[in-house]
């Protein structure tokens, strides 16, 4: 069985940071790129970041490049996001997701193509 378990969501301040978790458990993590996404109040749910398990891959939303930092533990099977300089906008439930790696394809993908998603973890930024 495929889970995700997903933590580090809270209430911070402008400017401030968190650092979210993504446990993965019941797939061959290697195998998999691993993606954040987040959906805020009234609005589509938008991709953040994607990390390639396989080489290290990675890719950002031009709305959090140089802030928001993913990285991977693959002896954990988890993937990090490391959100730096938050603002209110970045207000949203945060979402890990999975989808198998294929070479012929770019890393960033469309959301259909994701295979497993977590449950999110709210992230509140007050102004």
């Amino acid at each position: 069985e495929v889970q995700f378990v997903e933590s580090g969501g809270g209430l911070v301040q402008a400017g401030g940071s968190l650092r979210l978790s993504c446990a993965a458990s019941g797939f061959t993590f290697e195998y998999y790129a691993i993606g954040w996404f987040r959906q805020a109040p009234g609005k589509e749910r938008e991709g953040v970041s994607c990390i390639s398990s396989s080489d290290g891959s990675i890719v950002y939303a031009d709305s959090v490049k140089g802030r928001f930092t993913i990285s991977s533990d693959n002896a954990k099977n988890t993937v990090y996001l490391q959100m730096n300089s938050l603002k209110p906008e970045d207000t949203a439930v945060y979402y890990c997701a999975a989808y198998i790696l294929n070479p012929l394809f770019p890393l960033w993908l469309p959301q259909y193509e994701y295979d497993y998603w977590g449950q999110g973890t709210q992230v509140t930024v007050s102004s």
